[in-house]
């Protein structure tokens, strides 16, 4: 395998490929390891699923350096969040804050991220691209990231 220069090394082929396939309005999902990814991929659109070696923070901060996202909707990223009447763990708390940083950190203290009850996401994750999972164990490691446009400044397009 050979690198690229100014590409996150995480970002392998497999992965690039699906992120240049891609359209704008087009929505990704990042799992954790006990997400049910490959049952789930074969509902998507391309029916790709992808295993990154990585915890979910990670994961994000390589796809959203060059993933951009869609300002143009009411939200760029829903995560995972537990159904009425169940508590959000203590780890689950500490891997959505993770992950809200990392997605913040490449696209904008504007991004807007919101939660989404367990099977909803579920349903959400269905009407996705792909499925990249990775080996985030922390619960509620999931999100759904969608693609944007590349603007003239090469910076995510915004109104």
């Amino acid at each position: 395998m050979g690198l690229l220069k100014g590409i996150d090394p995480l970002l392998t082929a497999d992965v690039l490929h699906i992120l240049r396939s891609m359209g704008h309005g087009d929505k990704l999902c990042l799992c954790d390891c006990n997400f049910p990814a490959s049952q789930v991929a074969t509902q998507t659109t391309s029916g790709k699923h992808v295993i990154l070696t990585v915890s979910l923070p990670q994961a994000l901060a390589a796809i959203c350096s060059v993933l951009p996202l869609d300002f143009f909707e009411e939200r760029q990223a829903v995560y995972m969040a537990p159904q009425e009447g169940v508590e959000m763990p203590p780890a689950g708390v500490e891997v959505v804050s993770a992950l809200k940083g990392a997605i913040v950190e490449h696209c904008g203290d504007d991004t807007k991220i919101e939660p989404m009850e367990r099977f909803k996401f579920y349903d959400e994750a269905k009407t996705c691209f792909a499925v990249i999972q990775t080996m985030e164990r922390r619960p509620y490691g999931n999100v759904v990231l969608t693609k944007g446009c590349v603007g003239p400044d090469g910076n995510d397009l915004k109104p």
